[in-house]
């Protein structure tokens, strides 16, 4: 008894400070990503409350039809503006410091193991409820890399992008697709941030 899970990063957002929405540009990926899973059998949406995650899965929702829930776990480890006064290139060296730092905790928000075990908890409790189901989960490029050097060796990491741990920042694109299966309670990655969809 399986339960397969559809990861998809948020489509691109809009340039600024604090909790953005998802840009013209994003607003057509996103739209090209709802059409996919139209094809796709999937049961529902989860998505993170973060307003490019809700967007792009708002989007994903209206085109399916299909059920959207929120859950906080699935939110970015940290996000720019949720620390008064913090410049970007403050976020971006906080942000790379604890990507190679995984139990450095931010002053706003998880360190990366902690930030990729409320994911996992989010996916293994959806499991429990959904099985022999598939589900679409928007969220956050972060995190989903958070949750995957958690959960698989380096060289399972390496064999889907050289220097996968180096290099996991630049990884997943927005709107790419990550499929994971969780089998009794183990994950299995069976996909990793796939674009062709929006090739077409």
């Amino acid at each position: 008894m399986s339960t397969d899970f559809y990861l998809v990063r948020h489509a691109q957002k809009e340039t600024g400070i604090g909790d953005v929405f998802v840009s013209s540009e994003g607003l057509e990926q996103a739209s090209i990503t709802a059409e996919h899973f139209c094809k796709v059998p999937f049961s529902r949406i989860v998505c993170s409350p973060l307003n490019r995650a809700k967007h792009t899965a708002q989007i994903i929702s209206e085109t399916t039809k299909k059920v959207l829930t929120e859950d906080i776990r699935l939110r970015e480890r940290a996000n720019w503006g949720d620390l008064p006064e913090q410049t970007f290139q403050e976020f971006v060296d906080m942000w790379n410091q604890c990507t190679k730092e995984r139990d450095l905790s931010p002053p706003n928000g998880n360190s990366a193991r902690r930030a990729g075990e409320r994911f996992a908890s989010c996916l293994l409790e959806l499991a429990d409820q959904h099985l022999q189901e598939c589900l679409v989960i928007v969220t956050h490029g972060g995190v989903i890399t958070d949750f995957l050097v958690n959960e698989f060796t380096r060289e399972e990491l390496n064999s889907r992008h050289p220097n996968f741990i180096d290099e996991q920042s630049n990884l997943v694109a927005e709107c790419s697709i990550t499929k994971i299966r969780c089998h009794r309670g183990k994950f299995v990655l069976l996909d990793f941030a796939n674009i062709t969809h929006l090739n077409h």
